[in-house]
Formats: C-alpha cells, structure tokens, sequence
C-alpha cells in the first residue's frame, strides 16, 4: 500500500483544523455573521450571526497541500481553478451578503454570468491542453465510454453549472454540505489511485485527497451545533471540484449517482416552483431544497444530516462497482 496517499489528507486535515478558531474569531470580530432569512425554518433563526464565509477555510486546506504536489502532478491546476473560481464567485456573493447587507447576494445574472466565464475557460483548457478527449465512462460497462463529440463542451456547461448549484442547494444545515461532499471526494479518490495507470488519473488524487482533509477539518466545527458555515465561498467551490473532479477522469456520467444528494436537492427546489405555478400557490413540499421539508416534517436536523450521508457513501460504494 502506498501511504503516500494520506499525507495530502493530513496535511489539509491540520492547516483547516488549525485556521478554523483563528478565522472564527476574525469572522466574529468582522461581524461576518449569517442573516438567517425569515422564511426559512424557525428553528434556524438562533444560528443568526453564525460566522459565515468560512469557505475561505476549506480553500486554503485544499490549495496549500495540493501546492506540494503542483510541479510532480501539473493535472492539478485546472481542477484547482474551478475550485477557486467558483469559490471566488460564492465569496464576492458572500460578501454583499454578509458586509454590504444585501441579503441576496450578487443577482442572479451577475452569478450566472461568473459562472459561464469559468465554466468556459476550464472547457476550453480541457479540450485544447489536455487528453481528457469527449468521451466519458458509461457506468456498469466496465470499460466502455460515451463519445459526445461535438456535443461535449455543451455537456461540460450542463455538468459544471447543475453540480455547482447541486452543492449550493445541499448547503442548507449544520455539517449537510461538508459531510456529503467529503464522501463524493473520497469516491472520486479512491476512483482516481485505482485508475493509476491512466495519466490523467494519476494526476488527480493530490487535490481529492486535499479536498478530503480540508473538509474533516472544516466539519470539527461545523457539525451540529455550527461554529461557522462555508457560505457560498465554500458550497460552489465544493461543487467546482466534483464537477471538474469528474470531467478530468472521465467518470461525469457517475455525478448523479455520487452525488444523487446534490441532484435530489436542485430537483426539489424545481419541482416546488413548477408545481406551486400549476396548482396557483400549492406546495408540492413544506418547503425546500428538500432537507428543509423533512425538517419541518419532525426530523432532528442531525437526523437530515446523518441519513443523507449514509444515502452518500452507499451511493458512492455503488459508484465503485459502476466503474
């Protein structure tokens, strides 16, 4: 066994475990509190003034300890940018939330618009300066892969811009968002070092296993009850990553079995709007992204949490199977 695997996983651990009670206390001392909007679960108005932004937290684990890899493993950098880019994004987001008091944040075009630039230099970099090709792997076929041709970069927006949001959505409770994406990172380790001999792979495993670490850090105090939350800076991050985690392996055909939770949460908030359009102010849920529905329903918000993340990892010992 190569226990060089664990030392990214370490090393993002520690600098997330160790930044997280020195951020806290600049976010607190900042005043970079969440307003927690009235129309949500009532239960959730006492984490009002929660730190929020700590994103930044899980950022900086991730970029520091793949910044020991970089020059062995350069396949890195494009999975990086995306990460940034979108936690970037969610940080300016964040910060008119949070500093400027403009509760919603960057409008909807403003967002759509970073989102799209990012989303197209990542797809042009992948096409032009790599050897990632248009193809992806069919999942339980064990070896063969779906060619989309000239449909691929089309593919890479759809994948990009539903996996971002699918994170965004699933940020909604104390340790939800952390505890989801750090199994679908280590799926996509594991997915990774067992494709070992395929370059692409091979350069991969350094930022997953990152991810892995920063985020176990990050969620020491951001289980129920929540020191800080990622905000947006960390929620569209995190689902940069998955997305372009997957594109570079070749395996986005395995998102939305992965990362059913993401796809269950985006599907949810659509399926509310429609059908609350149809029936003329009908609720199809109590209320959603779906999590918030079963809270309302009487389950505990750790309950959400835990059964969410058990749906995660069997999800993900699936994935390993479909490969």
């Amino acid at each position: 066994m190569n226990y060089g695997i664990v030392k990214p996983v370490l090393i993002a651990f520690f600098i997330s475990v160790l930044l997280s009670p020195m951020m806290i206390r600049y976010l607190h001392k900042l005043k970079f509190g969440q307003f927690i909007r009235g129309e949500g679960p009532e239960s959730h108005l006492k984490k009002s003034g929660t730190p929020t932004m700590g994103g930044l937290i899980i950022l900086l684990g991730i970029v520091i300890a793949s910044l020991f890899y970089v020059r062995r493993y350069p396949m890195i950098i494009p999975v990086l940018f995306v990460t940034l880019g979108f936690g970037f994004i969610g940080f300016i987001d964040d910060y008119i939330k949070v500093v400027m008091k403009r509760n919603l944040g960057l409008r909807a075009w403003q967002k759509m618009f970073g989102q799209i630039i990012v989303t197209g230099i990542f797809a042009y970099y992948l096409i032009n300066y790599t050897q990632t090709g248009t193809s992806m792997l069919i999942p339980f076929t064990h070896g063969k892969y779906l060619n989309l041709g000239v449909f691929f970069i089309p593919a890479v927006f759809i994948i990009l811009l539903g996996t971002v949001n699918g994170a965004n959505f699933t940020d909604g409770l104390d340790g939800l968002a952390s505890s989801v994406t750090v199994l679908i990172a280590t799926f996509f380790t594991v997915a990774a070092i067992g494709m070992g001999h395929n370059d692409l792979a091979a350069g991969i495993w350094p930022v997953s296993c990152a991810t892995v670490g920063s985020l176990l850090g990050f969620l020491v105090f951001n289980v129920y009850p929540a020191r800080v939350f990622m905000g947006d800076t960390g929620s569209l991050a995190l689902g940069g990553f998955v997305a372009a985690t997957a594109l570079m392996l070749r395996l986005s055909l395995f998102i939305p079995i992965v990362a059913l939770i993401y796809m269950i949460e985006v599907l949810s908030v659509m399926a509310q709007v429609l059908y609350f359009k149809m029936t003329k102010g009908k609720r199809l849920f109590k209320m959603a992204p779906i999590h918030h529905h079963f809270e309302l329903s009487g389950w505990p918000e750790t309950k959400v949490v835990a059964i969410f993340a058990i749906t995660t990892a069997v999800c993900c010992l699936i994935g390993l199977v479909a490969i």
